[in-house]
């Protein structure tokens, strides 16, 4: 039921270029850029900025690729609820955050679809800010991030832990209940990205206790949360990471978590999902899930 013209515009934006998009569509040239002509009359804008070699979406062409992908999303979804006669979610579209990914999120979220007749659950990871795009133009279902979300989607908090130096089993500082910045400066240190959740909160409350990461010795960052904890077991170095991530870890032995003093670390992890989500009982089963696996 999508327009043509609409199916077009998506086509030429993920293909990148007119020839490409009519291959795809079994289309001539002539007959896409007409519909993209049509397209443009029709909405009174320009949607394209055209170089010798390449296009680009003009302001107001960004407007309406975010609106057609909410457009096609809903389609999706309509079709799906009158395939599926007791009107139940079927296909379940979850979006995590990489902190997620490494702790017991996935595994929840796989216990709970090999339920029966629980929904099938289509993982992906990318940063807040991006699942909230995709929340909000109806591409995902759920998102889970970690942090409280803007007040214009509707949450329940999954979770809430804090932040811990990370260290290995024989580290001097685990002789400490708590470490101090002072303490921490004398160490080397692998952080994660600066676009990562973890490492704005850390960058936030340094910033509230006088502090920068200027003043520390932070050796190595990357976003990949495994790899990081690896090289703390090697003793390549200290990280701040989240307990969650590591509480098997903690829990095995292999690893070993400490506050850090003066700085609030706490943070939640939320389950964020439109108002207007047909299904609260899935809501509720996730969390329950999740608990048990979290041993809650």
């Amino acid at each position: 039921m999508l327009d043509p013209k609409i199916i077009t515009f998506l086509t030429i934006v993920e293909t990148g270029n007119f020839t490409k998009a009519a291959e795809k569509l079994n289309l001539t040239q002539p007959a896409v850029s007409h519909q993209m002509k049509q397209l443009e009359e029709e909405l009174g804008v320009s949607l394209w900025k055209r170089s010798q070699r390449t296009i680009s979406l003009t302001p107001e062409g960004e407007i309406v690729l975010r609106y057609v992908r909410r457009i096609r999303a809903l389609n999706e979804d309509m079709k799906n609820e009158i395939l599926h006669t007791d009107h139940s979610i079927k296909h379940l579209r979850v979006g995590i955050t990489h902190t997620s990914e490494s702790n017991l999120v996935a595994s929840a979220l796989a216990r709970y679809s090999s339920r029966e007749k629980s929904p099938q659950v289509t993982l992906l990871s990318d940063s807040s800010q991006r699942l909230y795009d995709l929340l909000d133009s109806y591409e995902i279902d759920l998102a889970i991030v970690d942090e409280k979300p803007p007040k214009n989607f509707a949450s329940k908090t999954l979770n809430t832990d804090a932040l811990l130096l990370i260290m290995p089993t024989g580290c001097p500082l685990a002789k400490k209940e708590m470490i101090s910045l002072s303490d921490l400066k004398k160490e080397k240190l692998i952080l994660r990205l600066p676009s990562s959740e973890t490492r704005q909160l850390l960058d936030k409350q340094l910033q509230a206790a006088g502090k920068t990461l200027d003043d520390f010795n932070i050796f190595m960052e990357m976003d990949n949360i495994a790899t990081i904890k690896d090289c703390v077991r090697q003793n390549l170095g200290l990280s701040i990471l989240p307990q969650s991530v590591c509480q098997n870890e903690i829990k095995k032995k292999k690893l070993l978590g400490r506050p850090i003093k003066n700085l609030n670390l706490i943070r939640e992890t939320s389950l964020v999902y439109l108002q207007d989500f047909p299904e609260p009982k899935i809501i509720e089963d996730i969390i329950q899930t999740y608990h048990k696996v979290n041993g809650k």
